[in-house]
């Protein structure tokens, strides 16, 4: 009996704990439960006579079951992990009561799975967790939450290269500038870079274009098969667009093989000399920087100094000369005598630098053509200028044979006749002063016959101290064929005029030089006859 009061006691403590829980709240939800306020929702989150549950919690929060069971996220960490909701996340502590009670400046996002570094160090959490981040439409609804945010880079940035590369941006950039690609590693691409292609800024060979009304870097489709799609060919296709056949990126100056390189693909074929000339003596600076090539004084001096560029620009030494020797000429002698002065003669066999080289220079335009400009005149102050004027040879030589004369000796006051004619000039106009020097008489030469003659008759015929040799003698030959013996003091007459004249006239061997006496011969008969 007394059992049974017991128990009757238990059932009403029982009944009126019961009354005392459904009637007296353990305090206002706060603002995100406040909809399960009431005694109908306490099963909600609480099991009955029992503590809330975890189930309950998550059955509610679907969202951070699924990270739980993928084990992601702040509450799959080893911080919270095995924790009671209710731990954590208590509640009925009035309607203003932050439930989640996250103290930001102590949070170690560590934990939330997502390293903060570099510049997402200096982030606020609004920065990132808002709502145009997040994805799911029912998280992005919630007015404050920390969930629905991807760890993949475009789920917060922009997406710079707009689908043109991977969107995992850490593979090439770091969290400390976007700017710079220090985790790029251009080595492990299809164009690894060498040599100067190392130092080559991106945008070089990475330009900005275009896309989706976007100013975009260009990485991916950049064809680089030959050099000829970054690097303007500066030989025209000439070599071919293999670039690396002679050059290398570590120096384009740097020329390999330039031994074997075939320069006839030039537009300036190697011949003769210039096959040996060292390929910097004409590429004075870049073997690739274009140069002059037209005119041979591009390259070489003008030793002519303009002679022939003043009068026709277009004129060039490869008109005379070629590239086995410059001292060689290929200037025709059919050439020369289309100008002012024809070879002829003994000028034919002449080396151009007789006339042309005066000095150490070279002279074509403006020479003197009279003779004396080249060959030194003999007869200077010896001729009268009036007969010979100076420089000019050709009035008594010719340039086939200097040695003939042809100069007309009827302008003087000698006409040249019979023997005369016949002589050289040398004869008459070439002195022998002693065994080693001869001296010229032309305007100091007399007419009369004593002046090349020796008088034989010893002055027996002068008269105003000359002897007209010609009173007796012709030119023709040296008898006396002109002599009248009627016209002298004895008359030859009758058997005297056969006489031989050496019969009268005998030789006189008084004076040092003998001769025939022909003046005081004596006129009586008894001088010849006995």
């Amino acid at each position: 009996m007394k059992f049974i009061i017991n128990l009757h006691i238990s059932l009403v403590f029982l009944f009126l704990s019961l009354m005392a829980t459904g009637q007296i709240s353990p305090g206002e939800l706060a603002e995100p439960h406040a909809h399960l306020e009431g005694m109908s929702n306490c099963t909600q989150c609480h099991d009955l006579g029992e503590h809330v549950s975890d189930q309950k919690c998550l059955a509610c929060h679907k969202e951070l079951k699924v990270r739980i069971d993928q084990k992601k996220g702040f509450h799959a960490s080893p911080k919270v992990s095995g924790k009671n909701c209710i731990a954590c996340h208590s509640d009925h502590l009035t309607r203003k009561y932050d439930i989640v009670h996250l103290d930001k400046t102590k949070f170690d996002h560590k934990d939330a799975g997502f390293v903060l570094e570099g510049k997402h160090k200096e982030k606020q959490c609004v920065d990132c967790h808002k709502a145009e981040n997040i994805k799911d439409p029912a998280i992005r609804k919630k007015k404050m939450t920390f969930l629905g945010l991807s760890t993949e880079c475009l789920s917060c940035h922009k997406d710079y290269h707009q689908g043109t590369l991977p969107t995992n941006c850490i593979n090439c950039h770091s969290f400390d500038s976007f700017k710079t690609t220090k985790k790029f590693d251009h080595q492990t691409t299809k164009f690894p870079l060498r040599g100067k292609h190392a130092d080559v800024a991106c945008l070089k060979c990475h330009p900005m274009e275009k896309k989706n009304g976007q100013d975009v870097q260009k990485f991916s489709g950049i064809a680089f098969n030959n050099c000829t799609a970054c690097h303007k060919d500066v030989h025209e296709n000439k070599f071919g667009n293999d670039c690396r056949k002679c050059h290398s990126e570590e120096s384009f100056h740097q020329i390999s093989g330039i031994k074997t390189f075939d320069h006839s693909k030039t537009n300036f074929l190697l011949k003769g000399k210039h096959q040996t000339v060292d390929c910097k003596a004409c590429h004075k600076g870049s073997l690739t920087t274009p140069i002059k090539h037209d005119l041979c004084n591009n390259c070489h001096k003008d030793y002519h100094n303009g002679q022939f560029t003043k009068q026709n620009p277009k004129s060039d030494c490869k008109d005379c000369h070629n590239e086995n020797s410059y001292k060689e000429t290929s200037f025709t002698i059919e050439q020369h005598n289309t100008g002012q002065f024809k070879l002829e003669g003994a000028h034919l066999a002449t080396p151009c630098l007789a006339c042309h080289k005066k000095g150490e220079d070279w002279k074509f335009r403006g020479l003197d053509k009279n003779c004396s400009a080249c060959h030194e005149n003999i007869h200077k102050n010896f001729m009268d200028p009036k007969f010979i004027p100076e420089g000019r040879c050709d009035k008594c030589h010719t340039v086939t044979n200097w040695s003939k004369v042809t100069f007309d000796h009827k302008i003087t006051t000698f006409e040249l006749k019979g023997k005369h004619a016949e002589a050289s000039c040398r004869d008459c106009h070439f002195k022998k002063v002693n065994s080693n020097q001869v001296t010229q008489v032309f305007s100091d030469l007399k007419p009369n016959c004593e002046s090349c003659h020796t008088d034989a008759h010893q002055k027996q015929f002068s008269a105003n101290g000359s002897t007209d040799c010609s009173v007796c003698h012709g030119f023709d030959n040296w008898k006396a064929e002109s002599f009248d013996h009627n016209k002298t003091r004895f008359k030859l007459d009758g058997g005297h005029k056969n006489v031989d004249c050496r019969k009268c006239h005998h030789q006189n061997n008084s004076t040092i030089v003998p001769f025939i006496q022909y003046k005081n011969t004596d006129r009586q008969c008894t001088s010849c006859h006995i």
